[in-house]
């Protein structure tokens, strides 16, 4: 960290002033704490009682002696439910039959986010401050549930399941990728595999590598803070999370704290971070992006806090400057790299073995293997005494304080929105201009609320005219009346950075339109937020954010001018296949249909709608009651012959309609029976 810090002489004349500190810098199982490390802390210490978050530098150094032996217990607990069906809380081996006959875990990586989250909770227990947190690679869920549970961060479904000493313990163990399932075939434990909504605090699956990296800059508010942890995988995979600077202002942006684990492998191999030249050069690309590289050691918990709080402080200073007229966007955004070795902390840390199972064999029948499990687990282990002696500083952190568990961006439920007056018509025009005026109406109706809108390059000509004049592209350096450094128009070639923007933005409103053929680079991303509403349903905490509509137009029966490729209907098409309670798929025919539509869609909690509709003018196919109708009840009966044996036309969308209703004109010529 490039920042003055004190030397080695007067970090040994304060260990010998301050007692707590010379027992917390000898470090504590597996952590060693390194020179730059213990004078980032004395400072950190020092500011910490000078701002009033302390009464003095002893209890800081207190708090982090706890956090080494929360963070070694958490090691303990994560390679015990990755390998052992129960624990011995007296740190005695374990036997053959205390093994899974068949393990599973995602090891490596949860071990190296043990520091990174124990490091973040002992942030906000120092400063009196919860923040939120974000976890990009989910599948390291096992530290966040550990930690969680040591720490009693639960909900009150993993509190009656997992609290209560060794009992619930053995059962989180057993319930770690235990399978098993309900009558109704719904998961019977409240654990998964990834970040899910039993999980204490978590907002996002982390399913996917690369998407918490476009999302994370979009989902505070003013006044909020997110720590978002990220792979060091997902950087070499996902385009588009170098420009967090461009989009983030303090005037509309809470602050965002991002810091990759940098473990150096993938699942198979290397990385190119996993070499210096690589971390070099990351660095160096970073700068360039517009961000604060900040480097440190990965595998200390007090290098978590010391960089989190120094990141916070330098990005408040950075707004104060560009606030003083010294500084302009992009400001420089503090980004920490977490350098670490992956598994760090256990057996085989560093291998490819790492990622999965570490251990060479599988210790219920391999007597090495259950060897060197209990050897490396020993050197984890902390005495129950010592660590309720450490939890407990931490339970009195929390007094006047949110839970972790209840943070603000998990906790979303912006007021409903006031709805503009609907502006019916007569006559043909595009469908688009329904949701044009609309959204502009609704946006200037709700002002506390943040508009944000998903754009890959084609507003004007989705004839979305009247959004782009009032609520401008997002730019550093505008060039025309349609753009400003406050727009609220993020605008890639990356539909997954412009959705990402509006899946994010859970606090304000949204709305995204896309060629429908392009729709279909978004998909895995608007699956993975709806399966995670869905799931948050299921459990009784339903999501609180505003639904919007994801516009999919310039559609298949519109673009023929355009290669094959422009005509596909993939994305519609799969949604389909999805839940209809979170995920709407509709045909508006005309304007009124598609005007009709649009209080419904934002006045739901939870959902999106994608919404297929033409861009070209339509005639007006349905008056205000019929459109009203059609909304309600999801079909109308637009004309029928009556007579024996009529033939059911169906039509799905503008264009159907059209052909439909030249199909019922020759029918009622050649009097035969149809019903449309």
């Amino acid at each position: 960290m490039s920042q003055l810090l004190p030397s080695l002489v007067e970090l040994d004349q304060h260990a010998q002033a301050e007692p707590e500190f010379a027992t917390w810098r000898v470090g504590f199982g597996p952590f060693e704490h390194a020179l730059e490390t213990q004078a980032a802390v004395f400072r950190l210490a020092h500011q910490l009682v000078q701002a009033g978050h302390q009464p003095d530098l002893a209890s800081v150094y207190r708090l982090l002696q706890a956090v080494d032996r929360v963070a070694s217990a958490g090691l303990w607990l994560v390679v015990h439910m990755t390998y052992a069906r129960q624990v011995h809380l007296d740190g005695s081996p374990l036997a053959a039959e205390d093994f899974k006959h068949n393990p599973e875990g995602h090891t490596g990586g949860a071990l190296n986010m043990v520091p990174a989250y124990a490091g973040y909770l002992a942030l906000n227990a120092l400063t009196g401050r919860t923040r939120a947190w974000l976890m990009g690679q989910g599948h390291c869920v096992a530290a966040v549930d550990a930690l969680n549970l040591l720490t009693g961060n639960l909900h009150p479904e993993q509190a009656q399941a997992y609290a209560g000493g060794e009992a619930g313990m053995n059962r989180l163990l057993q319930d770690f990728y235990g399978y098993g399932q309900a009558a109704d075939g719904s998961p019977l434990a409240p654990l998964g595999s990834h970040v899910n909504p039993h999980t204490a605090g978590g907002i996002a699956e982390g399913g996917y590598l690369g998407f918490a990296e476009l999302q994370y800059a979009h989902m505070p508010l003013p006044g909020e803070t997110l720590v978002a942890f990220l792979s060091d995988g997902a950087a070499e995979e996902q385009r588009g999370s170098d420009w967090i600077p461009r989009w983030w202002r303090a005037e509309d942006c809470g602050v965002a704290l991002p810091v990759m684990i940098a473990n150096g492998r993938r699942i198979e191999q290397r990385t190119a971070l996993g070499t210096e030249q690589g971390l070099e050069d990351f660095r160096q690309h970073l700068s360039q992006c517009g961000f604060d590289p900040m480097p440190f050691d990965g595998r200390d918990p007090a290098a978590f806090v010391t960089t989190l709080w120094e990141m916070e402080l330098r990005l408040e200073r950075r707004v104060e400057e560009k606030a003083r007229g010294i500084l302009n966007y992009p400001l420089p955004m503090p980004y920490g790299i977490a350098e670490t070795v992956k598994g760090f902390g256990f057996y085989g840390a560093g291998s490819n073995a790492a990622h999965n199972l570490p251990l060479p064999g599988n210790p219920s029948r391999d007597e090495q293997s259950r060897d060197l499990f209990n050897e490396h687990a020993a050197r984890l282990f902390v005495p129950q005494q010592e660590l309720a002696a450490s939890l407990e500083l931490f339970a009195r952190s929390r007094q006047g304080r949110t839970l972790e568990r209840d943070n603000p961006l998990a906790s979303r439920r912006p007021p409903a929105p006031t709805m503009p007056k609907l502006n019916y018509r007569d006559d043909a025009c595009s469908p688009m201009a329904a949701v044009d005026r609309f959204f502009v109406e609704l946006t200037a109706a709700n002002p506390a609320l943040r508009p944000r809108v998903g754009n890959p390059d084609e507003l004007a000509s989705n004839r979305l005219g009247g959004v782009l004049k009032a609520l401008k592209h997002r730019v550093i350096e505008p060039e025309s009346e349609l753009e400003a450094v406050d727009g609220a128009i993020i605008t890639a070639l990356n539909e997954e950075a412009v959705v990402s923007a509006c899946l994010a933005n859970q606090g304000g409103l949204n709305l995204v339109a896309s060629y429908e053929a392009f729709c279909v680079k978004m998909l895995g991303v608007v699956r993975q937020s709806i399966i995670f509403s869905r799931q948050q349903k299921e459990i009784g905490r339903p999501a609180g954010w505003l639904g919007w509509p994801l516009i999919a137009t310039s559609h298949t029966w519109e673009n023929g001018k355009n290669q094959q490729s422009h005509q596909d209907t993939t994305f519609c098409e799969a949604l389909l296949g999805e839940m209809n309670d979170m995920v709407r798929v509709l045909f508006p025919a005309d304007h009124n249909s598609a005007l009709a539509l649009l209080p419904s869609i934002y006045q739901a909690r939870g959902e999106l709608a994608c919404v297929v509709m033409p861009k070209r003018d339509r005639p007006c196919y349905f008056d205000q009651a019929q459109a009203e109708q059609l909304a309600r009840d999801g079909a109308i009966v637009v004309e029928e012959q009556p007579g024996n044996e009529a033939l059911l036309l169906i039509a799905n969308g503008s264009y159907q309609l059209g052909e439909m209703l030249r199909a019922a004109k020759r029918l009622k010529e050649a009097d035969c029976a149809y019903r449309l």
